[in-house]
């Protein structure tokens, strides 16, 4: 079984994370997923950023839900990465999707929902997703288990995963208890317990933030089911040698 590359917010050690230049640079370097955050626009609309503010990656302050659409497409969500970005707009699910849809690629959108619950996220970003033929490539995660459970009753077959950073006691099978496919934990949590644990369940698992080579090794050795890597091209070259 080969351990999948899922490019974490695109490149984003390569350029300005969830943009379009960062996902199409993902593409070329030969990922096969792309991780994104969504977060809903004052105007109730799906867009691609990671922090609940706007202040770390634009030239801007206050929070995403703040600002309609249009506002936000007139900040700099580049210039803070580099110069040569200067100029790189915030981008909405629809424009994402609209780009990925001809590719193959598989998705994860994670729901940036832990802080501010948006309200009907879920239902908008399904909409989209079915609107242009997605559900099946894509993931849906979260750090909210609230959230992946309303995600159930709009579609109980959407893949949805349990993101999280914690040690919990039966962490996979409170995992499949909120009926999610997939359980994506930070690295430190890597072992082969929790390998064998989701291999019984027929559960994915997914690891993040994986940049270094030595991390990278030890996922490919259990042979995970995919990393989240800033670093796909690293990523790739790593995982030749375990082909």
């Amino acid at each position: 079984m080969k351990t999948l590359v899922f490019a974490h917010r695109g490149a984003s050690k390569r350029a300005p994370e969830n943009t379009m230049p960062s996902f199409q640079l993902a593409y070329e370097m030969g990922a096969e997923g792309i991780e994104t955050d969504v977060q809903l626009s004052k105007d109730g609309i799906p867009v691609l950023i990671h922090d609940e503010t706007v202040r770390r990656t634009t030239n801007s302050v206050g929070f995403v839900q703040d600002y309609t659409y249009e506002q936000l497409q007139n900040l700099d969500a580049g210039s803070w990465f580099s110069e040569k970005y200067e100029n790189t707009r915030i981008i909405s699910l629809e424009d994402f999707l609209i780009w990925a849809q001809p590719k193959q690629l598989q998705l994860n959108i994670e729901l940036k929902n832990n802080v501010i619950d948006y309200e009907n996220l879920e239902k908008k970003v399904y909409d989209l997703l079915i609107k242009y033929k997605l559900v099946k490539r894509t993931t849906i995660s979260s750090f909210n288990p609230v959230s992946l459970e309303r995600f159930k009753q709009i579609d109980r077959k959407i893949a949805t995963a349990l993101l999280t950073s914690q040690r919990i006691n039966g962490l996979v099978d409170y995992t499949s208890g909120l009926g999610a496919k997939a359980l994506h934990i930070k690295y430190r949590l890597l072992n082969s317990k929790v390998v064998e644990e989701c291999r019984e369940k027929d559960m994915k698992l997914r690891i993040y933030t994986i940049n270094r080579a030595g991390a990278m090794k030890k996922c490919f050795q259990l042979h995970t089911d995919a990393i989240f890597t800033d670093v796909p091209d690293i990523a790739i070259e790593q995982r030749r040698l375990f082909e």
